[in-house]
């Protein structure tokens, strides 16, 4: 199973996207959704899971939940918007991500994408999707899945 991963749009989906992930099965939005259409957009390539960003303040964006827990070809997800990514497997934060019983636990907010194993959670932000903001490179990410292990990618737009 292939997943596209996209956050932090803003109300613009760069041209690439579609390009990008017109062979994935699932898409994962990780909020900063913004007007637009955004999400009808992304689920013309395949069915989109949305989370609602700080930005996400009137509906219907508003009205996606703040996080959301999924499995998608046996593999365990956590969907949410902002993550401060532990230092170490030992790191008291890491508690809670144990607690959503996620493989992967999924966020944008940053625009800065990051793909970091802690122990027994990667932790995967696809940088951002929409207009360059903070002289950082628009991004998506790519999520391959296989026989319950994960290999993530992160394309530049």
């Amino acid at each position: 199973m292939l997943l596209g991963v996209v956050s932090d749009t803003h109300g613009y989906l760069h041209p690439r996207v579609a390009e990008i992930l017109h062979e994935v099965d699932h898409i994962l939005h990780a909020g900063d959704i913004g007007k637009g259409g955004i999400i009808e957009q992304l689920a013309l390539i395949a069915p989109v899971t949305a989370v609602r960003g700080n930005n996400d303040r009137e509906p219907p964006e508003a009205l996606y939940p703040e996080e959301v827990n999924l499995e998608l070809g046996s593999c365990r997800f956590h969907l949410t918007h902002q993550v401060k990514v532990p230092r170490d497997a030992d790191s008291p934060a890491m508690k809670a991500f144990r607690e959503t019983g996620a493989q992967v636990i999924v966020s944008g907010h940053s625009h800065i994408a990051v793909q970091r194993q802690v122990g027994d959670i990667l932790f995967f932000n696809p940088g951002a999707a929409g207009k360059r903001r903070f002289n950082v490179v628009p991004s998506v990410g790519l999520l391959q899945l296989v026989d319950g292990q994960v290999q993530g990618t992160i394309v530049p737009l």
